[in-house]
């Protein structure tokens, strides 16, 4: 089996030095192609083997599937260069969550599967958001599957709900950084502990937290209340939380799907579509 990819970019790369790393793929099993040729030889200059395509259609036409791994904004160009060269037989994955498996559908003949991944698989963890158009067959379906299989937990869901699922699998990683960073800062002004002993203290309490909540089975409402007792200084400092974090993760949720419908309502002007599977909140 040879796997293309269409774009090197931060996902792009991911994705290829997690299936690599992970041995699902051998390099020698890999074409890709890219607008800045640096980023594929670099690739290939650390993966010996990995095929260096000079075109997108070469990338196609040497794959039997294929990961468009770019912006928004570049899927149609890509389609329209592709579109003469692929089979019937081939499977386009686009990794990209407003590009719909509409937008694709109607324009390639080949299989189309759409999927999301995440920061996470690059250490083979966290979830792959997986949907798949009319023509994929469970035997293509489990083809991806158990590739996805090798570097996460590949997981079914409906495009219509791939914004507010991604805010969990995609971005979330980034919003806990994001809160463990802030906290870092304020132990570090408040207390004078050393930067590097917090932000180890956090990264572990982070990853013992998510066994609890995988392999421990916990919900979070059981952490908290295993850890909270009533009157305690957990219990103190999560009432304060609650209080001041008032409306924030439905404000988060607002701000991710209008802007995932505002880079929707673009591709579908570049499809000449009509705006519809806009998500809601």
């Amino acid at each position: 089996m040879k796997v293309g990819f269409i774009g090197t970019g931060s996902m792009g790369r991911t994705l290829i030095e997690s299936f690599i790393e992970s041995g699902a793929l051998e390099p020698g099993q890999i074409i890709a192609s890219n607008r800045t040729m640096q980023k594929v030889h670099q690739l290939a200059s650390q993966y010996p083997g990995l095929q260096i395509a000079s075109s997108n259609t070469e990338t196609v036409i040497g794959s039997d599937i294929i990961f468009l791994c770019v912006k928004p904004s570049q899927f149609k160009r890509i389609t329209e260069e592709i579109e003469s060269v692929v089979t019937d037989h081939q499977i386009i994955v686009s990794i990209t969550s407003p590009v719909q498996i509409r937008h694709l559908e109607d324009h390639l003949r080949c299989k189309i599967a759409k999927i999301i991944p995440s920061i996470t698989n690059s250490v083979l963890g966290g979830a792959t958001l997986c949907m798949y158009g009319s023509r994929i067959k469970g035997e293509d379906r489990l083809l991806l599957e158990d590739l996805l299989q090798s570097i996460s937990r590949p997981v079914l869901i409906e495009e219509q709900n791939t914004r507010i699922t991604s805010d969990f699998s995609s971005c979330g990683p980034a919003f806990i950084a994001f809160f463990l960073n802030k906290w870092i800062d304020a132990a570090v002004e408040t207390t004078g502990i050393d930067r590097e002993q917090a932000t180890c203290l956090a990264s572990e309490m982070v990853l013992g937290t998510g066994k609890l909540l995988t392999e421990g089975g916990l919900t979070p409402e059981q952490i908290q209340t295993r850890v909270s007792v009533p009157g305690g200084i957990t219990a103190e400092a999560i009432r304060l939380m609650d209080q001041e974090l008032q409306g924030v993760f439905h404000q988060l949720i607002r701000t991710t799907h209008d802007k995932y419908n505002e880079d929707l309502d673009k591709l579908n002007d570049l499809f000449h579509l009509p705006e519809v599977n806009r998500q809601q909140y």
